[in-house]
């Protein structure tokens, strides 16, 4: 079963899940994302979700790390069963920085919708939508959004995981032309806190995610400045930022 829990220092999050888990949620995430030339808008956004599909890829080619989680069998049980076995499965684990997580988590209701749409050609109402309700990414999708939002409300007291849920949960397709290298700069700043200010400030990565501020609107200036001297995409433009070589999860 995919579980997420927040990592030691919370710096982010661990997904965890044997091999049919994370096969799943790779299949499901590329299917709900659909290919460039689908979403032109969204481009950026889909970037970050691939960006999650890319460890979960690496997770199954054995170049993340492994857990071991008890499995319910004891030398009690292998005796009535007649068999040995092992008392542990090995599951398959990713770390993902808490801004980068709260940012796919919104971007994948959007994305969730342009799925539903595809399938059904109408407006995408996941509470009364009976034609998709059932479809399997959507569900799979839904399902571990549900995991990264129980792991949030078990990170933070009540009244600051509704604030939360409040500000992520936004009207449709609202992430249109979002210039994502302003989640960078939230990451590294984020990650340059220490464990206490990081879960104080966890509310706020969200608020700065959602209400496209000042410091948005600057970087947002720059990036599309850039894009249109260098005649390329905002996607191709970087920020002069650097990344922690080690991160203190």
């Amino acid at each position: 079963m995919l579980k997420v829990s927040a990592t030691e220092n919370l710096a982010g999050v661990t997904i965890s899940g044997d091999q049919s888990d994370f096969e799943t949620l790779y299949d499901s995430l590329h299917e709900i994302v659909g290919d460039e030339e689908d979403h032109p808008y969204h481009e950026g956004t889909r970037l970050r979700v691939l960006g999650v599909c890319y460890d979960l890829r690496h997770a199954l080619m054995g170049d993340r790390k492994i857990i071991f989680v008890e499995n319910g069998m004891d030398t009690e049980k292998m005796k009535r069963m007649g068999m040995i076995t092992h008392d542990k499965n090995v599951y398959l684990s990713i770390n993902v920085i808490w801004p980068e997580m709260l940012f796919v988590l919104m971007a994948l209701n959007d994305f969730c919708r342009f799925h539903a749409y595809k399938l059904t050609k109408k407006r995408y109402d996941m509470m009364s939508d009976k034609s998709v309700i059932w479809d399997h990414n959507i569900v799979q999708i839904r399902l571990f959004q549900a995991e990264v939002a129980k792991c949030l409300q078990e990170t933070v007291e009540g009244k600051t995981y509704t604030r939360m849920v409040n500000m992520m949960i936004k009207d449709y397709a609202w992430l249109e032309n979002y210039i994502t290298q302003y989640l960078d700069v939230l990451n590294v700043r984020y990650l340059g806190m220490d464990k206490s200010k990081r879960l104080k400030n966890l509310s706020i990565m969200a608020k700065r995610l959602t209400e496209k501020g000042d410091e948005y609107r600057s970087i947002e200036r720059t990036i599309l400045e850039a894009a249109k001297e260098y005649n390329r995409s905002p996607e191709d433009i970087s920020l002069k930022l650097e990344y922690p070589e080690q991160i203190d999860w």
